[in-house]
């Protein structure tokens, strides 16, 4: 790995030390889901739909409540109208909570395989299943509607009669029965095309994946005497969890606590309420903690994956490599209910380049699947894994590198974005100069083999976080935030903790709060807690330093405005005799008016994008269409790497799930609706065999919005893979690829039908 030298200034920002939780999660210290475990428990199981588009007509569940050891029954009547109907998102614009509770239990239709329509709690989890195996469901059978195009057609199954258009970033206005669309523009597009020397249209089609989260969805509710109800789950946000589980059972939020434990993936598919609400109903109707668990295949059945697609792409540049036209049309698959990524996927599509003339239209389209759910930079891999091909046959057509021609029409700091305001610092042309000039670039290559760049764009997030500090007698700082940790937040935070308070990170204990102990903050999405949370600990630290320096001037006797504090370090500018580090002060903190702590809430504006780059080089079999990953060089403009070993991995990690999506994954229905790879061994995610050492250069263009430069890093190491492999591809046999995952049987079509043109 090229790690960023760490510049002065900083003392504990940009090194590398232990993550305080890895001991425990090595040696199975840590409390995940299914370890907790409390006296009394019952066990929850989940009837599901066997239809992907059905109206249930009648529930009799007399026959599973005779079962002895049976403690409670639950469907979609014992659940309330939910207290409020929309609800804003953590990523922008609004959520129907109607929606979100027909969901976790289906009241009067079922809109996909694994719908869920009862729920049992029992004494343990296999009287449980035997129950819900008891209940009889008459359902009248619908035709389902499982693609996007199928989905637009005329006189095609209507899913909902009347639905609120999806806002997943912005605002969709509904213009089919099962779809509503956005469109944005610059320019004159008829002009552009005109202007153009050379156009591609093509047509691309992805398939639904799944993040694959290794540790499913699990959850336990207890109900104490005062009606308030406990929930320990695992979660990308707390807060998330406990806004949900009070609007769709109707309670005060006040009398709903989430406990977020340990969390074995998430990459975006865990921010949103399933199974906590059946737990936290079962729970209260049995009068007894109840534990619900969901399976593989129900995790595979019915969380949110990321959405098939269907786009119609076309570009066109000038003989010189000057791109003056785009436009675009993306379906998106929606799910069962709206409010997909289509407008991140739609945004993000060009974002990255200068281009004159633009359309970008999205559909957001309702189909017969689970509810779409972000994964990892939500949206971007589909659009990209167009856009990045049509770039790289404009740049093969017009005979120029390409890379050259990315970086003649790279967007620049100060650029304006098809949202109509300036770019900001961003550092998109240095990232592909160190592309360009990497060894990788121009190693030697074998027949059959070929080498795919693409280049890829995120926005990141903001949104609000809170964090508290305590400072102890002994000079060591308690720190909680709300921020679950999914990626080791706990130590960048930490460190970011550490580096504003003038102390060691050794001497910081950071812990994640539930909903009753710590401020609020949205869940860990959008790449966006070491950027948005640090900047709440780092208020708060300034707060702690602030309160400290008040008492060094009380034992001083003198006032606060004389003190200077730098590096933890603490003198007075009239009395060079008076001195304090940051330990000493803290142990006269009881004799000067108590104990220091702060808190802060932050919502921060200027995220600072998030770019990255890929090279990997693919062999293809010809007889077979099998495609081999050779190499890999993934870059990343980190803004300020907090922790470049963390940086790393989750580059190393969002590329080795881009690579799965390239070759390997996706959902497969079959023609009444039915998910038929629901475990792991079908749904074939990439491992270790599939997958090669991939090497990580990390670029700093500093953020602005953050006091240490810092952005997001987690989501766009996912976007550029799958079309660099698909450039790959074509640069080694010389194909073509419109469709994801790019499966043997796939290429090995697209080698025949070039081999039978070329004999015509």
């Amino acid at each position: 790995m090229n790690k960023p030298k760490k510049p002065p200034g900083f003392r504990v920002v940009g090194t590398n030390p232990i993550r305080p939780d890895g001991l425990d999660k090595v040696t199975g210290r840590a409390v995940y889901g299914d370890d907790f475990k409390i006296a009394g428990m019952l066990h929850g199981h989940v009837l599901r739909s066997p239809h992907a588009h059905a109206r249930i007509k009648s529930i009799d569940t007399r026959k599973a409540l005779r079962l002895p050891g049976v403690r409670a029954i639950i469907t979609g009547a014992d659940f309330p109208k939910p207290s409020v109907p929309m609800v804003g998102m953590g990523e922008g614009g609004h959520f129907d909570m109607n929606d979100a509770a027909d969901n976790v239990i289906a009241k009067k239709k079922v809109f996909y395989d694994g719908h869920v329509v009862a729920a049992v709690a029992a004494d343990n989890p296999h009287l449980a299943e035997e129950a819900a195996a008891l209940i009889e469901v008459k359902y009248e059978v619908l035709p389902p509607v499982m693609d996007v195009r199928s989905a637009m057609a005329p006189g095609a199954p209507v899913l909902h009669e009347t639905f609120n258009p999806g806002a997943f970033f912005m605002k969709t206005i509904k213009v089919l029965p099962n779809a509503s669309r956005l469109e944005l523009g610059a320019g004159d597009i008829a002009k552009g095309f005109a202007e153009a020397d050379v156009i591609v249209e093509r047509e691309f089609t992805t398939e639904t994946v799944h993040q694959g989260y290794i540790e499913s969805h699990i959850c336990t509710a207890q109900w104490d005497e005062r009606g308030q109800v406990t929930i320990w789950t695992t979660t990308q946000g707390a807060f998330a969890i406990r806004d949900q589980v009070a609007i769709i059972c109707a309670l005060p939020m006040s009398h709903v606590r989430v406990v977020p434990l340990e969390i074995g993936g998430g990459f975006g598919g865990k921010d949103t309420a399933y199974i906590e609400p059946l737990a936290a109903m079962l729970a209260k109707k049995a009068d007894r903690p109840v534990k619900v668990v969901m399976s593989r295949a129900e995790s595979l059945r019915a969380t949110g994956p990321s959405p098939g697609t269907y786009i119609k792409a076309k570009m066109g540049a000038k003989r010189d490599g000057t791109l003056v036209a785009a436009d675009l049309s993306l379906a998106f698959e929606a799910g069962g209910f709206p409010g997909g990524p289509i407008a991140a996927g739609t945004l993000t599509s060009i974002t990255r380049y200068n281009i004159p003339n633009v359309r970008l239209e999205g559909f957001d389209v309702l189909v017969n699947k689970p509810k779409m759910k972000p994964y990892r930079a939500p949206g971007a891999t589909q659009s990209h894994f167009a856009v990045e091909q049509l770039l790289d046959e404009l740049a093969e057509k017009i005979g120029m590198d390409p890379v050259d021609f990315r970086l003649k029409n790279v967007m620049k700091t100060g650029d304006r974005l098809i949202l109509g305001f300036p770019s900001p610092p961003i550092g998109g042309a240095e990232l592909l100069e160190a592309v360009k000039k990497h060894p990788h670039y121009k190693a030697p290559l074998k027949e059959n083999q070929g080498r795919g760049m693409a280049f890829g764009f995120w926005f990141g997030a903001g949104l609000t976080s809170s964090a508290e500090l305590s400072v102890n007698s002994d000079g060591t700082v308690q720190m909680c935030t709300a921020s679950c940790d999914l990626s080791g937040t706990r130590l960048t935070l930490a460190m970011q903790a550490a580096e504003a308070l003038g102390i060691d990170v050794d001497d910081v204990s950071p812990t994640v709060g539930d909903t009753h102990s710590v401020g609020y903050a949205l869940q860990t999405v959008g790449s966006r807690t070491t950027f948005a949370t640090g900047i709440a600990v780092i208020e708060t630290a300034q707060k702690v330093l602030q309160e400290m320096a008040c008492r060094a001037a009380l034992l001083w006797e003198t006032d606060a405005a004389n003190i200077n504090v730098e590096n933890g370090i603490f003198t007075d500018r009239n009395n060079p005799a008076h001195k304090f580090n940051f330990k000493e002060l803290a142990d006269k903190l009881e004799h000067s008016g108590g104990p220091v702590s702060a808190q802060s809430t932050v919502t921060p504006e200027r995220v600072g994008f998030q770019l990255a780059a890929l090279l990997v080089d693919v062999e293809v079999d010809t007889e077979t269409g099998k495609v081999d990953i050779l190499r890999c060089t993934a870059f990343q403009d980190a803004g300020k790497a907090v922790h470049p070993d963390f940086v790393a991995g989750q580059v190393q990690g969002g590329v080795a799930q881009g690579l799965g999506w390239a070759l390997n994954e996706e959902y497969w229905y079959d023609a009444k609706g039915h998910l038929c790879n629901a475990s792991l061994l079908d749904y074939r995610m990439p491992t270790a065999l599939d997958v090669p050492m991939i090497d990580v250069v990390i670029l700093e263009t500093p953020n602005p919005g953050h006091p240490y430069g810092v952005r997001g890093v987690g989501e766009v190491p996912i976007v550029p893979p799958a079309a660099a492999v698909a450039i790959a591809i074509h640069n080694a046999i010389g194909v073509r690829m419109d469709h994801l995952p790019m499966k043997p049987g796939c290429v090995l079509q697209k080698i025949k039908d070039q081999r039978a043109a070329a004999a015509a």
